[in-house]
């Protein structure tokens, strides 16, 4: 089995530190205004948000640490590489498109559904039917992994719906998201193969 480079953990670790420290400052800048539970990270990027740049520059630093998390993690299957860079590409565009200052955005909206949809499907598309494979890329972590972001997303739309708590809804998606490649980054490092086990 291919060996995760430990300075994935770096990379990896980083996304969520960037993305929580990201919405947290962006939010103390826009004030009182900005309610968390209520309001979406995207009113924190859009144009004309007092924290806009700390947004922008949070989700930038989150989709290259995607992008290098993918790279540098060898064992995962293919297909989970893949969505896992795709979906640091979409955090990249959603920087690069943000919302409106009112209003939505379709351009905006579509590329961030897609974000999620791709960081929700990647653990099981990564997954590795080898038995001895690292735990964080083995069956059940990772379809239980895919069926907690899917279900966040769906109390994420159920939140759209009712005009509720669509913000507490979205950054438990994106928190989970941003976590769990970390996860099986320091799966895969600490993992002994059987032969090393025997050593």
């Amino acid at each position: 089995m291919r060996r995760v480079p430990r300075w994935a953990l770096l990379s990896s670790g980083c996304a969520p530190v960037v993305l929580t420290g990201g919405w947290v400052v962006a939010g103390r800048l826009e004030g009182g205004s900005y309610d968390p539970a209520t309001q979406t990270i995207s009113v924190l990027a859009a144009d004309g948000a007092a924290g806009a740049w700390v947004m922008t520059a949070a989700l930038v630093a989150l989709g290259l640490c995607h992008l290098v998390t993918a790279w540098a993690l060898r064992p995962a299957a293919l297909p989970g590489r893949v969505a896992l860079g795709c979906g640091g590409v979409a955090a990249l565009v959603v920087a690069l498109f943000p919302a409106p200052s009112s209003g939505g955005s379709l351009q905006h909206g579509s590329v961030a559904a897609v974000g999620f949809a791709l960081l929700a499907v990647w653990p099981v598309l990564a997954f590795d039917p080898d038995g001895r494979a690292p735990w964080g890329l083995r069956r059940v972590p990772c379809f239980a992994a895919t069926a907690v972001m899917g279900a966040g997303a769906v109390w994420f739309l159920i939140e759209i719906q009712g005009h509720g708590a669509i913000g507490a809804a979205e950054r438990f998606v994106t928190f989970v998201q941003s976590v769990w490649p970390f996860m099986v980054v320091a799966s895969c490092v600490r993992h002994k193969r059987p032969a090393e086990s025997r050593l």
